[in-house]
């Protein structure tokens, strides 16, 4: 218990904690270019390759006042690198899982990446579902009522983002960082951040301007 006092911020919070989150999804769902947008507020077109194998970036949110550290894993969507993701699942405290709006393909695969979720990482995992490309709405190929009726299937929260113009990106890792931050911090018996409704409320705010 020593390390979780020792730097302790507010309310107890450590913020020396690591928090490992992982993005998967199919190859070309945008997992990179999220992550490249979260990290450095750019969009790079057609730049990346297939990512190979996995690689990660430290990141840091202020959330309530503390620092929030997280470790975001960037893993191969392809076939073959299944077994390498399958253990860095295990330590995973939360997952970000895209499919492309555009690729109606890439949504039907959700339900065995959920599957493998459940399979290889631990119980209380932060699960999230994003549809990436929401800027491409004219090639849409899944109805945001679908992701948003298949998250409710699963008791995850959802929402669109899109790796271009920046929208919900921030927010989907701020709403993980708040829950783990929350995890962290409260005794099991308190009532837990609702990361469902905070995510509403934040969509709510920004929903005159998402695609400013």
């Amino acid at each position: 218990m020593e390390a979780r006092a020792a730097g302790s911020g507010r309310a107890g919070y450590n913020e020396a904690l690591l928090h490992k989150t992982i993005l998967v999804g199919d190859s070309g769902v945008g997992k990179t270019s999220l992550l490249v947008q979260f990290d450095q507020g750019k969009f790079i077109p057609g730049s990346f390759s297939a990512t190979v194998g996995i690689g990660f970036t430290n990141k840091v949110v202020a959330v309530d006042g503390v620092k929030v550290k997280l470790q975001i894993w960037d893993t191969a969507g392809q076939e073959r690198f299944r077994s390498v993701t399958h253990a860095y699942y295990r330590d995973a405290q939360a997952l970000l899982l895209l499919y492309d709006i555009t690729s109606k393909m890439s949504f039907d695969n959700i339900r065995a990446w959920l599957t493998e979720i459940h399979e290889y990482a631990q119980k209380d995992v932060v699960i999230m579902l994003l549809g990436n490309k929401a800027d491409v709405s004219s090639e849409r190929a899944v109805r945001t009522e679908d992701g948003a009726s298949l998250a409710r299937e699963y008791g995850v929260p959802f929402m669109e983002t899109s790796a271009k113009t920046g929208m919900n990106v921030e927010l989907a890792f701020l709403a993980i960082a708040k829950e783990l931050k929350q995890r962290a911090v409260q005794p099991p018996d308190e009532p837990r951040f609702q990361i469902h409704d905070y995510i509403e409320s934040q969509k709510k705010k920004s929903s005159c301007c998402a695609f400013a």
